[in-house]
């Protein structure tokens, strides 16, 4: 069986002054706060959330 991709998600802008449709997706992604980084499976759910916040998170593959 092959290992699923992975994904490095970290928070580098605070979301302070942003909408809170924003702030939810930093939650749901398990981010709270600046610098803070997770890992997540590469899969087109975790994408649609980093495309939604993709000015609060720098993303790199593992």
């Amino acid at each position: 069986m092959a290992k699923a991709k992975k994904i490095i998600i970290t928070q580098i802008k605070s979301s302070i002054g942003y909408k809170k449709k924003a702030k939810m997706t930093l939650k749901a992604l398990g981010l709270r706060k600046i610098h803070q980084s997770v890992e997540q499976v590469d899969s087109p759910v975790s994408r649609g959330m980093i495309k939604r916040v993709n000015y609060l998170v720098k993303v790199e593959e593992v």
